[in-house]
């Protein structure tokens, strides 16, 4: 029994969910990723799986193996690497999550120049607003856009993500600007579902956390409410890579300039790990770089 071939099948079996999909995955027959996940098990004395018709679940000792398979893979990967001097020529596929609008509107141009520095790095990009569990998912990357919680994962920021407050001349034609964030009450708030109104507003500070601000409109998609404001739809509150140009070409107004919100960030989070697997680490600083202490969409306006 090879121990490493086997390992790789429980682990790919774990983060597809299924012996057919991780049997895609490595290039191997299902009968074959059985086997070996079988032997696997049999060498340990401890059930990993528990097999049904429709799906694979994994038992308690299976996660705590699952997570420390991945460290020694990741090792292995890592000594090759250094073994053939591969730490300034990453490798391999390159799974990473990011949010969907910024991923949308500022990621290619940082994935191309990326690729054309390191050419033997296959990327997998998922965009999507939910968090993703990045052991469970298989995920190297994830960006994030927010003030993050202290976790196991290690997190390096990338750049600021400022925000501001805006709406369209005339919706404020019809309904006047706000002086102060108190006047919001009389206001309609286009309200980004994955963040409540505390996430929001209470960035102003703390005397207007409690705000009372009236929605009609809410949407898990940033672009979404941009355009519903663009259209006199009321007030949001977005990242300024989302509503740049809007503010440049006066379809949208800043307001409350007075009370700008405090900045978030945009952080690579990757799992903790004493060496870092070059792909990972040569695609972190390539975004660092690219984005900058002071991003391009901000620069512009400054």
């Amino acid at each position: 029994m090879d121990r490493i071939d086997t390992m790789k099948a429980f682990t790919a079996v774990v983060q597809e969910g299924s012996f057919t999909k991780a049997a895609d995955r490595l290039g191997l027959s299902s009968q074959l990723v059985s086997k070996y996940v079988s032997q696997l098990e049999e060498h340990l004395k401890v059930r990993l799986l528990n097999r049904t018709t429709r799906r694979v679940n994994v038992t308690e000792a299976g996660r705590a193996y699952f997570e420390r398979c991945l460290q020694v893979l990741i090792d292995i990967e890592e000594m090759d690497n250094a073994l053939t001097n591969l730490s300034e020529t990453a490798s391999g596929l390159l799974k990473v999550s990011a949010p969907m609008s910024f991923g949308i509107h500022h990621l290619p141009s940082a994935l191309v120049q990326f690729q054309q520095q390191h050419p033997d790095v296959r990327l997998d990009i998922t965009l999507t607003d939910k968090k993703v569990d990045l052991l469970e998912d298989g995920v190297d990357v994830a960006l994030r856009i927010g003030q993050l919680s202290s976790s196991s994962l290690i997190a390096k920021k990338l750049t600021p993500i400022k925000l501001v407050v805006c709406a369209s001349p005339e919706y404020l034609a019809e309904r006047g600007e706000p002086m102060t964030p108190a006047d919001l009450i009389h206001h309609n708030y286009l309200h980004f579902s994955y963040s409540d109104l505390g996430a929001a507003f209470g960035r102003f500070g703390e005397h207007f956390s409690a705000l009372k601000i009236p929605s009609d409109l809410a949407c898990n998609n940033g672009d979404m409410l941009v355009e519903a404001a663009i259209a006199g739809r009321g007030i949001v509150v977005q990242p300024t890579f989302l509503v740049s140009k809007a503010l440049r070409s006066g379809k949208l107004k800043a307001i409350l300039i007075d009370y700008t919100p405090e900045p978030f960030g945009l952080y690579a989070v990757y799992v903790h790990r004493k060496f870092l697997a070059s792909k990972v680490r040569c695609f972190v600083d390539a975004l660092s770089q690219h984005y900058g202490k002071t991003p391009y969409w901000d620069a512009i306006d400054d």
